[in-house]
């Protein structure tokens, strides 16, 4: 056995024993088998816990071919995964254009069923023609979700669960499993003082929320810029300082996006921007912060850790950069992602919305749609058991 493949089955082996939601579903899917004869597709973040869904979907009957994310593959994991015979295609040191190629390998595959995230996948075999052969999908992400309603409305023939729509999603695993998660990944890559700390948190969704909310908990001064009114109404009520990005530009030590937009902190922000100002990303697209423009702009670019960058800018001011833009979480050093109970949670949503598409495509509409309610009823309930919510 490897190197690379041990470190990989260490790591996965210690992340199974502590998913009894999965490990339950994978039982059941090994007496059912609802994906025989069946191949899942699947563009998602390759990470430790992601093998273990995907241990459960093969264990159901899933022949798997896959790919990562852009920036958050992890090696020793795709080691793993082909050691089971799946077909796994991506490296954590892929350019975009290689993530892309590796997306269009997993669509060449035909796939009858998609597990994707941020509908490339969706996109891909639309463009492609091989829709008409697809049964159905998950979506994972806020982004996803708004390019299959927006960009690729009408377009989509079969039924996609957006998994993003689940409250239990929203709040077990965005608020608090990607809020503690991000938070946690600024500390280990900076290895700064969190309490006085001036942060700005652009976007007050389910995932800016849990960002805000543990960066106040570990004493951080905490504001929220946010377009959308209500989530802005919100965010007042709850206690953060709320404004314009451009205006808080000037106040914020640090920036964290968490909206799904592009462009987020383009070149109006970072004019405004203090010297020292620190920028992080948690959205999936690496696109919120318009690194594009800020390397332009700068006179001289620093390298100063594998998740640090510095950006010496004419005016004399630096502005710093963590994971090149990326989701900070799963992009930076030593990457985690959300903790293990928030990802048991929303993988059994995974596992038990695909096998609803597997099963059930008739019975369910068209493009994008939200998890149907019994499976958000019947996993809440088994949450609450393993976490022994009655004791």
């Amino acid at each position: 056995m490897s190197e690379l493949l041990e470190k990989g089955a260490a790591r996965t082996r210690w992340i199974r024993s502590r998913m009894p939601l999965l490990a339950a579903a994978r039982r059941e899917f090994a007496e059912r088998q609802p994906f025989a004869g069946r191949r899942i597709g699947m563009s998602l973040h390759l990470e430790p816990k992601t093998a273990v869904l995907l241990e459960v979907l093969a264990a159901g009957g899933a022949e798997v071919v896959a790919t990562g994310n852009h920036g958050s593959t992890q090696d020793d994991i795709v080691a793993l995964l082909r050691s089971t015979g799946m077909t796994v295609f991506g490296a954590r040191d892929d350019t975009i254009e290689q993530h892309m190629s590796n997306v269009a390998s997993v669509i060449e595959a035909k796939p009858d069923i998609l597990l994707d995230n941020g509908a490339d996948l969706a996109a891909g075999v639309v463009a492609s023609g091989h829709a008409e052969s697809v049964v159905g999908g998950t979506e994972e992400t806020t982004s996803g979700g708004i390019r299959l309603r927006d960009e690729l409305a009408g377009q989509v023939p079969f039924p996609v669960i957006v998994i993003n729509d689940s409250m239990l999603k929203a709040i077990g695993e965005n608020r608090h499993g990607v809020g503690q998660s991000v938070v946690e990944s600024v500390m280990r890559i900076t290895n700064l003082m969190i309490p006085g700390r001036r942060f700005v948190v652009a976007g007050y969704g389910w995932c800016g929320r849990g960002i805000a909310q543990y960066l106040r908990a570990f004493g951080g001064k905490v504001a929220v810029a946010e377009v959308d009114e209500l989530k802005a109404f919100e965010a007042a009520l709850d206690g953060y300082r709320v404004g314009d990005l451009a205006q808080l530009a000037e106040w914020g030590e640090f920036f964290i996006t968490a909206t799904g937009a592009p462009n987020v902190i383009g070149p109006d922000v970072i004019a405004r921007l203090q010297g020292g100002a620190i920028l992080a990303n948690a959205g999936h697209f690496p696109w919120e912060i318009d690194t594009a423009h800020l390397r332009a702009a700068a006179s001289a670019v620093s390298q100063l850790d594998a998740a640090i960058e510095r950006f010496d800018l004419p005016d004399g001011r630096e502005i710093t950069l963590l994971a090149e833009g990326r989701m900070v979480n799963l992009a930076g050093r030593e990457p985690k992602g959300n903790s293990l109970e928030a990802m048991d949670l929303g993988f059994l949503l995974q596992a038990l919305s695909l096998e609803r598409v597997a099963t059930a495509a008739a019975g369910l509409v068209p493009g994008a749609q939200p998890v149907p309610r019994d499976l958000e009823r019947l996993i809440a309930r088994r949450f609450l058991d393993a976490l022994g919510a009655d004791r």
